[in-house]
């Protein structure tokens, strides 16, 4: 999540811990899940985006992962970033959040 903020909406992880993104909702420390809310900016960015952008944060998503040795395929990772954009915007209609379970 805070990769694709960065990617979206600009700006750095130091900044976003800074202003308490991403926010946990629910944690188990003894066996590392965690649940994020996504952000408002997060959300507003996805689903504001269109294809092209949606396309290039894909793309750099894809690098930033492969820098620390993360193979995600450039299709997959198109496939990935579309559809949580379509998540969001769904969301929103139905006036939702949407969450990130980390495990």
């Amino acid at each position: 999540m805070v990769e694709w903020e960065c990617l979206l909406a600009g700006g750095s992880f130091e900044e976003l811990v800074e202003v308490g993104e991403p926010r946990i909702v629910a944690g188990q420390y003894g066996d590392g899940c965690f649940v994020f809310a996504m952000s408002p900016r997060l959300t507003t960015a996805l689903a504001d985006a269109g294809h092209f952008r949606l396309s290039d944060v894909a793309a750099s998503w894809a690098q930033l992962r492969a820098e620390d040795a993360e193979v995600i395929d450039t299709e997959i990772a198109h496939g990935i970033v579309g559809d949580l954009a379509a998540l969001v915007s769904s969301a929103r209609r139905q006036n939702q959040s949407v969450y990130c379970w980390v495990a």
